[in-house]
């Protein structure tokens, strides 16, 4: 099963948007299940480091608890956050917090990826335009926020769509869904 996280809260906004093309790329053999993340009930992680070295979160079960099942579950990850101050979403932050131990083990030592091996995939959008985006306070800083992440887990990243100026992007709206389209095909080949 392929997990794809919308992070976007907006329904038809351009990271949506995309999210669903790539979707549609993958092979139909490949089930998604699909996550909107703006819907999920995530108590926010207390630090209280009682999830390490390698257990569950012991809050309340809850939303985080049951995705990060699906994360361990997975057999790719797909990603969608719009850029919030060179940032992902709240909501997707508070997701993944919560989710260090499906990502990461921390027993003795250096942390060791829990998801190794496993492909990815990004995407991205900001109102920056072209080359602005690329500042680390526009969708450079999301990207690079979401990699530590994946890194983190050994996922391998497949492929970012880092969409800038996102309030024009029904001008390119065809080419970008064809190439999220595609990358959802090449994501596919890659399991």
């Amino acid at each position: 099963m392929i997990l794809a996280l919308n992070a976007s809260p907006r329904s038809n906004g351009v990271t949506t948007t995309l999210l669903r093309a790539v979707v549609e790329g993958i092979d139909a053999s490949e089930p998604v299940q699909w996550v909107d993340v703006n819907g999920l009930h995530v108590h926010p992680c207390l630090g209280c480091l009682r999830c390490r070295p390698d257990r569950v979160c012991v809050l309340p079960r809850d939303d985080g608890h049951r995705i990060g099942e699906m994360i361990a579950d997975a057999t790719a990850l797909v990603i969608g956050s719009p850029c919030y101050w060179g940032n992902m979403t709240g909501p997707l932050k508070t997701l993944l917090d919560r989710n260090v131990p499906v990502f990461e083990y921390l027993g003795e030592g250096l942390p060791k990826p829990r998801q190794k091996g496993k492909p990815a995939l990004l995407v991205v959008a900001s109102n920056a335009p072209s080359p602005w985006h690329l500042l680390p306070w526009q969708s450079r800083g999301t990207v690079r926020v979401v990699k530590t992440v994946l890194r983190a887990g050994g996922y391998r990243l497949h492929r970012v769509i880092n969409v800038p100026n996102a309030r024009r992007f029904e001008e390119r709206r065809s080419r970008l869904e064809a190439e999220a389209r595609r990358s959802g095909a090449a994501l596919t080949r890659d399991l």
